[in-house]
């Protein structure tokens, strides 16, 4: 969020600039300021405490603030809340007012700047080490961690020395007490990395979309905090250990379940499900058994449960608010996958590809640069994978498009069960013989805003199935070319590295001068494939195959995607969630007045696990009644019969249209493609080419969805382009679209 952040546009005519103006009243720029001012204070505020949290200074100041709540209804827990997790909970808030306040999600761009910019977030500074390609935004939050904590182990250990020395006591004694104060403090920062460890994988969070990080972007946050929230809880548990060993009361001590501190099993427990999470999520582990990793991290229920009886509440509440706002997203992504979607048609793609087409509410957005997740109950009712869209939002109101690459068992399966339906005969006069596929879906997610307009100058970068988006940002900029729409890209270069020639098929999907008649007059478009696997053209090269099977699905049952999850809406996932943590609140007054104080209750254990509790049953009472309304306003407004039997005809002809599949690759992309047969892209001279067409001082988007190897490949030369930049050439600003889980 600096002056000129990733997300801002480069250029816009005076016209769309003037019209712009119009339509945004005065105030609102104001508005958006305070409330951007607000979160930052807040934000700056809550890092400063964590930060001086382990001096004697901010310990007094806790101290003080603490005991003045004693005796109140919500005691030192809800205080603890408030000071910790609190303002986690008030930036959400203020960034849904935020995006609330914000104008409807349409491009705009800004007046052309004279000399291009240099950005944190897209300037690669780290590429091909163990955090793969790093910006320099990122590596600033890197180091500022790193420093973090070697400052909090070195005020924690110097206060641990000061406590024991006071105390002439034996060595071994003295080791021992030096062992379990150091897990004690060890365990504290882990609170505080657990908090942030739930925020990244907040899909819908109104936080990344204030501060514009999409959710593929920011699942990699997660994987390195869940490494080192890992490390410390591991370190702080194996200090206890030792100790206690060292004491010869390691069983004993084990096993503890205490009334009142500290409950030691539930704690061995927590740390075991999170030993077993960590161990599947290493790369290989999950490259190879995806469905163990996936099967396996289901056990953060577990995990953070224990926790909550290991810690009680108080302690347990200093990381509750990354906890309370992944459980809001979680039972609304839940509520939304319930729901079955028709699929409209499914293709098998020569080159061993499945396209699906999905039927969509005609008031659910999305852009080029968002990906679903799906799930196809006749293959797995537990398994989730995410797909990116390869279809624009202006290719038709009612339906969305994905492709899906047959690599392992769930794809495979997938690809025979379309196959199956593909060669039964039509059946139409009697479609309850037809056979099915029943998908859910969740999402749509990604950026909210479409960086892919935001550039005059394009460079798209896939690898085989990384193409997909770009199918998506190809046919959106021609149809907004078409449609006279707000669109910066001019020149537009694709460099797609494959395997075998008949991947190219994809390149079909797209017919471009059926969208854009004049599109060359307008667009500077040069696409560059390099099949890596073949020596020479095979004899049907160019030719689209025939062997395409496409299978239409009965629909007359309506059911299009919900719009419960994602991050396509503002209002009532900001009800929900305000309306969720009043009723948290409420419950644990509730919890407080009428069981706690009245029965006695202070064994910690059960105080955390009623704080838990309290979690659930506020987001599955108060949210739930949220979601209840939202889905009948939603089954209102599908049912609306005047739109929906006008517009249910031109969705049929749309999504017909849209995969049609003709000879496009013959007559548009082939005389725009230079083939490159058995070698891989050299960047450098890809790059050099196009500076030297594009002239200088401009800003050029480099856009990569394919493997980490030829993401570092591009983040590289990107890198070495900028540094060794001089007058007049271009700034590569270098943009990760490939998303693993």
């Amino acid at each position: 969020m600096g002056t000129l952040s990733e997300s801002e546009p480069l250029l816009l005519n005076k016209a769309d600039e003037a019209d712009y103006a119009k339509k945004v009243p005065k105030f609102i720029p104001f508005v958006q300021w305070v409330i951007k001012f607000i979160i930052w204070v807040i934000f700056v505020a809550w890092g400063t405490l964590i930060v001086l949290y382990p001096t004697k200074f901010m310990q007094g100041i806790l101290e003080s603030m603490l005991m003045a709540t004693i005796g109140t209804i919500f005691g030192i827990t809800g205080s603890v809340f408030l000071i910790f997790s609190g303002p986690v909970l008030l930036m959400t808030f203020l960034s849904f007012a935020y995006l609330m306040v914000s104008p409807a999600e349409e491009f705009h761009g800004k007046k052309k700047l004279k000399f291009p910019t240099f950005r944190l977030w897209t300037f690669p500074v780290l590429v091909g080490g163990p955090f793969g390609v790093v910006s320099a935004a990122e590596l600033i939050g890197i180091v500022f961690f790193i420093v973090y904590l070697f400052w909090a182990v070195a005020v924690y250990t110097i206060q641990n020395r000061e406590s024991i020395s006071k105390f002439n006591l034996p060595f071994w004694e003295e080791s021992y007490q030096m062992l379990e104060l150091s897990g004690l403090r060890i365990g504290s920062i882990g609170l505080f990395c657990l908090e942030l460890l739930f925020l990244p994988i907040t899909r819908g969070s109104f936080l990344l979309r204030f501060i514009d990080i999409p959710f593929e972007l920011a699942t990699r946050y997660h994987v390195w905090l869940g490494h080192l929230t890992m490390v410390i809880f591991s370190v702080h548990g194996l200090c206890y250990l030792v100790a206690w060993a060292m004491q010869g009361r390691l069983l004993e001590e084990m096993l503890q379940w205490n009334d009142f501190g500290i409950a030691n099993l539930p704690g061995v427990i927590s740390l075991a499900a999170g030993l077993l999470m960590w161990i599947t999520s290493f790369h290989p582990v999950r490259k190879q058994y995806f469905e163990l990793f996936f099967y396996t991290h289901q056990l953060y229920v577990v995990f953070f449960v224990f926790m909550a009886l290991h810690a009680g509440d108080f302690v347990f509440s200093i990381a509750a608010g990354g906890i309370f706002l992944f459980l809001l997203d979680r039972f609304l992504r839940f509520c939304q996958s319930r729901k079955t979607v028709d699929l409209l048609s499914a293709t098998c793609l020569p080159c061993g590809t499945v396209e699906l087409v999905i039927s969509k509410p005609k008031h659910l957005q999305y852009n080029a640069l968002n990906f679903i997740f799906l799930q196809v109950r006749e293959l797995s009712w537990l398994q989730w994978h995410p797909f990116s869209v390869s279809s624009s939002p202006l290719d038709g109101k009612h339906h969305m498009s994905i492709l899906i690459k047959v690599l392992g068992g769930w794809t495979k399966k997938l690809k025979d069960n379309i196959s199956k339906v593909s060669e039964e005969p039509d059946k139409e006069s009697s479609s309850q013989l037809h056979p099915r596929l029943t998908a859910s879906v969740e999402g749509p997610y990604g950026h909210a805003s479409p960086y892919h307009l935001m550039y005059e100058n394009l460079i798209l970068v896939a690898g085989g199935i990384g193409i997909s988006p770009f199918l998506a940002i190809l046919s959106d900029i021609f149809h907004r070319v078409e449609l006279s729409k707000p669109c910066l890209p001019k020149n537009i270069l694709v460099v797609w590295a494959v395997k075998r020639t008949n991947e190219l098929s994809l390149f079909s999907s797209v017919d471009i001068e059926s969208i854009c008649p004049s599109f060359a007059d307008k667009i500077k478009l040069e696409m560059h494939t390099y099949i890596t696997q073949e020596t020479e053209p095979p004899l049907e090269d160019g030719k689209v195959s025939k062997s395409t099977r496409r299978s239409y699905f009965p629909t007359k049952n309506q059911n299009k995607m919900s719009g419960l999850a994602g991050t396509v809406n503002n209002i009532w996932p900001g009800i929900y969630a305000i309306t969720s943590t009043i009723g948290f609140v409420i419950f644990m007054a509730l919890t407080e007045l009428f069981y706690i104080k009245p029965f006695g209750v202070t064994a910690w254990w059960l105080k955390g696990l009623l704080f838990v509790a309290c979690m659930i049953a506020s987001i599955v009472v108060f949210g739930g009644l949220v979601v209840v309304l939202w889905h009948l306003c939603e089954r209102r407004d599908l049912n609306d019969a005047k739109w929906m039997e006008e517009d249910e005809k031109s969705n049929s002809v749309q999504y017909n249209k849209l995969r049609t599949y003709p000879d496009a690759y013959q007559t548009t992309v082939a005389n725009l493609t230079t083939a490159n047969y058995g070698r891989r892209p050299n960047f450098e001279d890809i790059f050099h080419s196009a500076s030297e067409r594009w002239g200088g001082n401009v800003d050029v988007g480099v856009i990569v969805c394919g493997p980490a190897s030829l993401e570092s490949s591009v983040a590289k030369e990107c890198r070495s382009k900028n540094i060794k930049r001089g007058k007049n050439q271009p700034f590569f600003h270098f943009n990760s679209h490939s998303f693993e889980l």
